[in-house]
């Protein structure tokens, strides 16, 4: 089963190794077809300490590490988090992209805006 991957912020990292990430999803109504938002605070594992409130991440699903926390930090602000000994990532940053492996010759023309 693959491993659920969501971006959110930091709304705490008051703790140590943990911080708090609120995740915002938007759902519509069924009746009456309007856009709700919804959004729920997880636990997350930052082995390192180095998220700060504000920082917008993506953490992606583990197991237990404690009762509350089932979640791993994998990216911070765009750059790729080292995980801890014993864990592994399904998550590789850069995959994402709508194109892989495209690569511009330097000598390439480039185009003017």
């Amino acid at each position: 089963m693959p491993k659920r991957v969501l971006t959110g912020r930091v709304t705490s990292d008051k703790m140590d190794k943990t911080i708090t990430v609120l995740v915002e999803r938007r759902v519509i109504h069924p009746l009456y077809k309007k856009f709700i938002r919804l959004s729920k605070k997880y636990a997350v594992h930052d082995d390192l300490n180095v998220c700060k409130e504000g920082d917008l991440v993506r953490i992606e699903e583990c197991r237990p590490i404690s009762k509350r926390k089932t979640w791993m930090l994998v990216e911070r602000n765009g750059e790729f988090v080292e995980p801890p000994r014993g864990f592994t990532v399904a998550y590789k940053a850069g995959r994402s992209s709508p194109v892989v492996g495209l690569s511009v010759p330097d000598d390439a023309p480039q185009a003017q805006a």
